[in-house]
This record gives C-alpha cells, structure tokens and sequence, in this order.
C-alpha cells in the first residue's frame, strides 16, 4: 500500500510453475530454477508496490512433493527472506507426475488421492511455519476430455466420487481444494460440465473452483463443448457487450464455487507445449491481441451480482504459463504483470 495505492488486499501473488510447466521437452525451454523464479518475483516493483507472495507447484526440480521437514523448512526460508508468502499450492495429481486419473476406480484414484495428500501435508506445514497465511491445494480430473467422453455420467460420477475423497482428505490437514477449469481436463472442460461436478461433490466449505481469466475464457467459445458455448458463433470481438454478457454468465454460475483466482491474459486461441496440451494461451498483461480488459473482466469475478466487491480472496495470482524464457528473463515482463496486478486491486480490494 502506498500514498497513490491505498488498498493492501488481496495480497499480489506470482505464480512460480511457468518456470516448470511446458518446460523441458524435446527442443522446448529448460526448466527455469525456483530460485530464478523467487528473484524476478521480489526484484518486481511498480509506484513503489511489489508482490507480496508467490504460489507454487509441488514437483520437481522446484518443490518435491516428497520433501522432508527440513526441506519444507528450507522453502520457507527462502519465502522470508525474499520477503514473499506462500500462497496456493499445485498437487501433481496427473500420471506422468506420479498421480492417476480421477476416473481410474483402481490404481489411478488411489495414487491421485496419495498426491492430494502429500500436497496437503506440505501445505499445512507451511502454514504452521507462518510463511502461508492463505490459498489452497490445487488439482484437477487428471484425464483428458476423450477419455471422459467414452461414458460422460459414469465417468463424471467416478471424478466426483475421487474429488469426495480427496476433500475428507483435505479436511484432516485443514486445508481446502479447488479445481482449475481448464478446457483439456475431462469433465471440467466446459463450464457446464465444471458446475455439475461440482454440485455432485458437494462440498462447497473444502471443494471449489479456481478461476483462471485466460482459460475460462476459451470456456465461452465452447471449446471442447461446443453444446456448451455462450459466444456466438462467428462472434465480433469488438462488440464488446456481448463478451460482458457472456462473462456474466459464466461467472454467476462458477462465481459462488470460486475458492482461488488467476489474473491473466488471453486471445481466444488454443495453445500447449510438451505435456501441457490444448490449453488456454497465457498472454503479457500487454499483448495487443488480447481479448480481455484486465481490470474489467476481474469484476465479474471479484465483485457479487450487485456490483460489491466479495472479498473472497486473500490472495490472487498471475498466472503466465508457456512463456518463453527470454520473456520470463526480461525485468520488464514482471514489472507489466505487476501492473496489472495492481490495476486489479486498486479497481477492486480493501484494506484491514
């Protein structure tokens, strides 16, 4: 908070897993260190405001999701020091990180489950060190839209029924859980489908959403669920109103599921690299072909039906994954995210 920037909530996260994810493939970016990460984070400032945290994915090389005590220990030490919190957290519940698909009643649920756990033993640890006063442990389905497709309501039961475990799982660390709602995970790949899974759950106090502006986006050109749409086909990117109704759509019905929030960019178009596929484009908060008005389009998530602000969140996040390396080494790049950031938050935060 400064003279020109009064409101000091929700605290401004970065989110250190685009230095990780649709990293080191065959000919793609090497992995960017945590440490890298946590310094172009703290090295960040803008009319004197700088991030106040960062959020974190549970996986090797930057956070083993076996870490000992110790190891936790030393993550948050490197948190203090910095002077930045730790935020959410990301389970590695997917097959090729160790976990199982959500679907699979077997093998698949029960190493997803494992994940979960280990995720929110982590979490708890570091909130019981002081270096995470909020967030929550992120996951989603773990399988692809294809293969959820086979049997849509017997698959969409099997998810549920996995998420149900997940969440007594959560409750015993104190922790709660929210579902990122991105198009290529099955049964979460349109907002509809996101909605029924989450009312088969049930359980709105541990269980929610986390809403990502970038992919939520593509959620109303129906991709992957075209039955799903709510822009029109052939839809005129320059009539502005009809995104916002759009939006409003969407975000009344994820709006009150909503437990974690991603600021971020888009341009309507589909993007993915090594094992991170078809997903939402991650744009610079600055790209001229981004779709969304930043500070605009966060209202429908961080302000009620009425127009009030719902300070639900303590925290929000950028999220930037898939930026290529000579991007994320740029000062400049995290000086324009923080912008933004603050953008959002002088447009719609508080201060305590």
């Amino acid at each position: 908070m400064t003279a020109s920037h009064t409101h000091d909530f929700p605290k401004l996260h970065n989110a250190a897993w685009p230095g990780v994810v649709g990293k080191g493939g065959d000919g793609g970016d090497p992995c960017i260190d945590l440490d890298v990460m946590l310094d172009l984070t703290a090295a960040a400032e803008v009319d004197g405001v700088k991030f106040d945290g960062f959020d974190l994915f549970l996986f090797a090389p930057h956070v083993d999701i076996d870490s000992t005590d110790d190891q936790i220990k030393q993550l948050a030490e490197k948190a203090s020091r910095r002077g930045l919190a730790i935020g959410s957290v990301v389970a590695p519940v997917w097959p090729p990180t160790g976990g199982g698909s959500a679907m699979d009643e077997g093998e698949g649920r029960k190493k997803f489950l494992e994940q979960v756990r280990k995720g929110c033993r982590i979490a708890k640890k570091l909130r019981d060190l002081g270096v995470r006063p909020h967030g929550v442990v992120r996951f989603d389905s773990a399988c692809s839209p294809e293969d959820w497709a086979a049997d849509p309501d017997g698959n969409q039961k099997k998810i549920a029924e996995t998420f149900k475990q997940a969440a007594a799982i959560a409750k015993d660390h104190g922790e709660k859980l929210a579902a990122e709602g991105e198009i290529c995970w099955g049964g979460m790949h349109s907002w509809r489908k996101m909605v029924d899974l989450l009312e088969r759950v049930d359980e709105p106090e541990t269980v929610g959403f986390q809403a990502d502006m970038a992919h939520t986006l593509l959620y109303t050109l129906g991709e992957n669920a075209q039955e799903d749409r709510i822009l029109p086909v052939g839809y005129d990117w320059k009539d502005k109103s009809v995104l916002d109704d759009a939006l409003r759509t969407l975000t009344d019905a994820l709006r009150p599921w909503t437990l974690d929030f991603h600021v971020a960019q888009n341009d309507a178009t589909v993007f993915g690299s090594g094992s991170h596929d078809h997903t939402g484009r991650h744009c610079l908060a600055s790209d001229p072909n981004g779709k969304l008005d930043i500070p605009h389009h966060a209202s429908f998530w961080l302000r009620d039906e009425t127009g009030r602000p719902t300070r639900k969140f303590r925290h929000i996040c950028w999220d930037g994954c898939m930026f290529p390396n000579d991007v994320m080494m740029k000062p400049q790049t995290w000086n324009d995210i923080l912008a933004a950031m603050i953008q959002v938050r002088d447009a719609h935060g508080w201060s305590e």
